[in-house]
């Protein structure tokens, strides 16, 4: 899969449902044993609560693995509804866990179904989307009399500098979608920037350049 839709960073929201307490929080995940991880985590720290219900889609193998769990609620009223919902908004390498505290009055299959459903609706408006794809990072070595002039060229090329170093040079670690890699070493083969030296450090996610 060469990009995807996720979101930007963690969120949490709360609703309360006649009495009872609802607590989601959303998470961005790489992995499902990073997910049942969370998952167990949250567990152990809501553990005096009633129900924690879980729905995921990570991307593993270039394939999108779903996964849900009503945890005691009612087959149908949890787990599902949410899934469905990151479904919809097409959103994957996403957990969402909402946590519920009773409150002494039965809520109903309709009634949990929209109060779990709100609960991940909110916690989503309280994050925003994000497209990752592949990309590289990179180590880049300038004179300091190159800096600017470098980061304007990475500023017209959208490739983000994550770290800069003050040494005898400038070093600094830039990431850029894997598709833009080639641009930049044959600018920098043909002399368009005044670099010393790129250096090739490894393959990872980004947030994709808009």
């Amino acid at each position: 899969m060469k990009e995807f839709v996720t979101i930007k960073e963690n969120s949490s929201a709360q609703i309360t449902e006649k009495k009872s307490k609802f607590i989601a929080n959303l998470f961005y995940v790489e992995s499902i044993k990073e997910a049942e991880e969370i998952i167990e985590k949250t567990k152990k720290k809501y553990f005096d609560a009633k129900h924690n219900c879980i729905a995921y889609r990570v991307i593993e193998d270039e394939n999108i693995i779903e996964k849900f769990r009503d945890d005691g609620e009612p087959s149908g009223t949890a787990g599902a509804p949410m899934l469905n919902i990151l479904q919809k908004n097409n959103l994957v390498n996403v957990l969402i866990i909402v946590t519920r505290y009773f409150g002494g009055i039965l809520l109903g299959t309709g009634g949990l179904v929209k109060a779990y459903s709100n609960s991940l609706l909110l916690a989503l408006e309280n994050t925003s989307k994000v497209t990752k794809c592949m990309g590289e990072e990179l180590e880049i070595s300038l004179e300091y009399s190159e800096f600017e002039s470098f980061k304007y060229y990475c500023k017209i090329n959208k490739i983000n500098i994550v770290d800069v170093e003050y040494k005898e040079n400038i070093v600094c670690k830039i990431e850029l979608e894997t598709i833009k890699k080639d641009k930049l070493l044959d600018d920098f083969n043909t002399k368009k920037i005044n670099l010393t030296n790129i250096k090739e450090l490894y393959k990872k996610l980004i947030t994709k350049s808009i």
